[in-house]
């Protein structure tokens, strides 16, 4: 099964000398300290003790903030601290993450995220009940910069348990986020590292990629929190609109792990998926901060995406509705 390319990282075993935990909590960080304080604390608040949970922080070089600080104040020598030698980009520094791993199961949970109380209890009560599974992952919960929750996320399936038809559903949208999720490393090592050829959507690419393998697990209760805020990768991506461009590279990369008689269908509904996203929410959103560059860029990385008319329609609505906005704001009515 082993799927090695030149553009995903081979992430060796681990050699046989080395004490092994159960877990490996991998944290990776860039620019932002500021809320790791909140990730380590949901992480310790369940340690399990060194010897069955890793837990590292990996930064890519920070350059505003000194995460070294925050790992010690809270750590205090548990958590231990690994600093790229330079600025390696995400992908690359998600693969650190993954090579530095020792743990059976990996939890990547970035530097801004965090985990509810019971989020490891209950995930590795899944890899036990059900050792056949690849990965497994929980229903999240989206919270904003200030930590405030917002919303819940889909609700995949009424009971906790192994996924019916994951790969045709996860083949179309991004439905997960990386702090819910826990990989088997040795699935790392069969099926590679991140895609190095995509930008933003590379976690999306790897989570199909597993689905196209192995079975997955759900688990109902939100374990696991997500945070958006506008200084992160996805603020930065929907600006320049390569949040988009890189959703419809993903789509063609993953043709090739769906089965033929319905990758083609597969597909087109994933373009349909993403331009819905770039219409019904980051246009509107970049709108309402009167970034109207912003909106219109996601408007037309909408319409590169699909010309159905479900997606044409909208996007003529939403385009009145930036260029009358314009208007008001460069000439003002008088009181």
């Amino acid at each position: 099964m082993n799927e090695q390319h030149s553009y995903r990282a081979n992430i060796p075993p681990v050699a046989e000398d080395v004490v092994r935990p159960l877990w490996s909590v991998m944290i990776p960080t860039y620019n932002c300290a500021k809320y790791l304080r909140e990730t380590l604390a949901s992480v310790l608040a369940q340690d399990p003790g060194a010897d069955i949970m890793q837990i590292e922080v990996i930064d890519d070089c920070s350059t505003k903030d000194d995460p070294a600080a925050i790992v010690e104040e809270l750590g205090r020598g548990r958590v231990k601290f690994y600093r790229q030698p330079q600025n390696v980009g995400h992908t690359k520094n998600f693969e650190t993450c993954l090579k530095r791993a020792r743990g059976k199961l990996i939890h990547q949970l970035h530097g801004d995220d965090c985990v509810r109380d019971g989020f490891y209890r209950q995930m590795q009560r899944a890899f036990e009940e059900k050792p056949e599974i690849g990965a497994a992952f929980c229903r999240h919960i989206f919270m904003d910069e200030h930590s405030h929750w917002q919303y819940l996320s889909e609700l995949e399936q009424t009971e906790s348990g192994i996924l019916n038809n994951w790969l045709e559903k996860i083949a179309t949208f991004q439905r997960i986020q990386t702090p819910s999720v826990v990989v088997r490393r040795d699935v790392y090592e069969k099926l590679g590292g991140f895609d190095n050829r995509l930008s933003w959507v590379e976690d999306w690419e790897m989570w199909v990629r597993i689905a196209a393998h192995y079975p997955i697990w759900y688990e109902v209760q939100p374990l696991a929190v997500y945070r958006k805020h506008s200084t992160s990768n996805t603020g930065r991506y929907v600006r320049t609109g390569e949040n988009i461009r890189d959703a419809r590279r993903c789509i063609e990369i993953i043709q090739s792990y769906l089965p033929k008689e319905v990758a083609g269908k597969l597909s087109v509904q994933a373009k349909k998926n993403w331009a819905f996203n770039a219409l019904n929410s980051n246009a509107p959103a970049m709108l309402s901060i009167g970034d109207f560059n912003a909106a219109v860029t996601q408007i037309l990385e909408a319409l590169k995406c699909s010309n159905s008319f479900n997606v044409v329609l909208p996007a003529l609505k939403l385009s009145t509705k930036v260029l009358y906005k314009i208007i008001i704001t460069k000439h003002p009515r008088n009181p």
